[in-house]
């Protein structure tokens, strides 16, 4: 792989962004994902766009606004409809894991470059009936893609499925692209090549009763993906759900924070980006760059006003321990290529079970070890120790722990004020919040 990028050194706590002059973003290790096999090349491709540099995208497609569904992790539909309503699409609504909305093309960039907690921004370009498969293949070649891409463009298509009577997704997947494909040879003369791995061009086939619809996938490599996180412990926590749990739990940017199992440092990287007001796609390539008329230069213009409104630094401290010395290093360095400083956050090798409150009150926000963290070995007194040194040093704060582990607040003592469904992948979670009071504390 290319060589790791290094920030440059930058005056205490303050964030520094080396692509202010709209250069080439760095290249980062894509995540493996379980669903999508695919997905698992090393560094994805930067978007070409000097080719289409000058153009400005067609006025009808400015004023056109696109019915949109952004996808997320399940737990997040509230946080992030709430989310797309801040951003100013007011008519977004909860959706199975995800949630819907309207915008136009400037709309849709805004949402890939400002949205912490959706996984891709996907916009639906045709929508029917279907009574079988070979309905997809009519769908698909009636669909004006032309548009969007052409033959010279590489293409990738997936299929996914909720209570469909269809028997194959692989064959309706195959369905869809030789629609799309039937439509460019037939409009421009020739079929486009199919890459699964990086695509130029992505949509996505989504199967429900006896409807199909087709999406434009805008985002590319999905949203979670920063830019900044090469390196990881064992089962890292991805970065919209830990920007989801700051979220549910109600997280002050202008509050200490503390994660005491910090590994990576993914949940406080995340926490200082949005008490700086850095829009997490700020520095990553999208989708959308690839695609037909995209205007560069309205595009850095949308950037720039963002960047102008970063804030030079924190107002609160960060601070994140780890038993483990090499995770520490790792969420150092991750860091870096955040580009906070080490006055930003303050990662320490230190036990949960030792640590002191930096101020009178502030959040625990955590992933605790469990399932493949958890080990054969774990001191079984664990839960019970870190629950007195809560007791005994974070009275007046709030602690909001995700676990799949049912029974953590039996075995810490503590009555959870609050617990939210989530999926941290393939595992069934919860975010359990407690609030935190001397030892008196009242047990489960």
């Amino acid at each position: 792989m290319d060589d790791q990028y290094i920030a440059p050194a930058t005056p205490a706590g303050r964030f520094y962004d080396p692509f202010e002059d709209d250069g080439p973003a760095p290249e980062y290790l894509a995540e493996s994902e379980a669903a999508r096999a695919a997905e698992l090349a090393e560094a994805p491709e930067r978007a070409p766009i000097v080719e289409t540099r000058g153009r400005r995208p067609r006025e009808t497609r400015q004023a056109e606004v696109f019915p949109i569904f952004a996808p997320c992790p399940q737990g997040l539909e509230e946080a992030l409809t709430a989310e797309m309503q801040a951003l100013g699409f007011e008519d977004a609504q909860v959706g199975r894991a995800g949630c819907s909305f309207t915008a136009d093309w400037s709309g849709v960039q805004r949402a890939n470059l400002y949205s912490r907690l959706a996984t891709r921004i996907l916009v639906q370009v045709a929508h029917a009936e279907i009574s079988h498969e070979d309905d997809i293949l009519d769908l698909a070649r009636d669909t004006p893609w032309e548009r969007w891409f052409g033959a010279e463009q590489t293409l990738r298509v997936d299929t996914s499925a909720i209570k469909s009577p269809v028997q194959s997704l692989q064959y309706c997947n195959l369905r869809a692209k030789d629609g799309i494909c039937d439509r460019l040879r037939e409009r421009e003369g020739e079929r486009p090549s199919i890459d699964t791995v990086r695509p130029d061009a992505r949509v996505h086939l989504f199967l429900t009763g006896h409807t199909a619809t087709l999406y434009l996938d805008t985002s590319g490599e999905s949203l979670f993906k920063r830019g900044w996180r090469l390196d990881k412990g064992e089962a890292p926590l991805r970065e919209n759900l830990a920007a989801g749990m700051l979220a549910l739990a109600g997280w002050d940017p202008a509050a200490p924070l503390l994660d005491p199992f910090c590994g990576s440092g993914t949940i406080l990287i995340e926490a200082a980006w949005i008490a700086l007001g850095v829009p997490p796609g700020i520095s990553r390539p999208f989708g959308f760059e690839r695609l037909r008329d995209h205007d560069a230069y309205r595009w850095r213009d949308l950037k720039d006003d963002a960047r102008s409104r970063i804030l030079p630094q924190l107002d609160a401290p960060l601070v994140g321990y780890d038993l483990d010395p090499q995770a520490i290093e790792f969420a150092q360095n991750n860091a870096e290529r955040a580009w906070l400083t080490a006055d930003s956050i303050r990662f320490e090798v230190g036990d949960a079970r030792e640590i002191t409150a930096p101020a009178d009150h502030g959040w625990i926000v955590t992933n605790p070890p469990y399932g493949e963290r958890m080990g054969t070995e774990q001191d079984p007194d664990l839960w019970r120790d870190w629950a007195a040194c809560l007791k005994r040093n974070f009275a007046g704060w709030q602690l909001h722990a995700i676990t799949s582990d049912l029974t953590l607040p039996n075995q810490m003592r503590l009555k959870p004020k609050r617990r939210v469904p989530l999926h941290n992948g393939s595992l069934d979670c919860r975010l359990f919040g407690f609030e935190l009071v001397a030892a008196g504390y009242r047990d489960a």
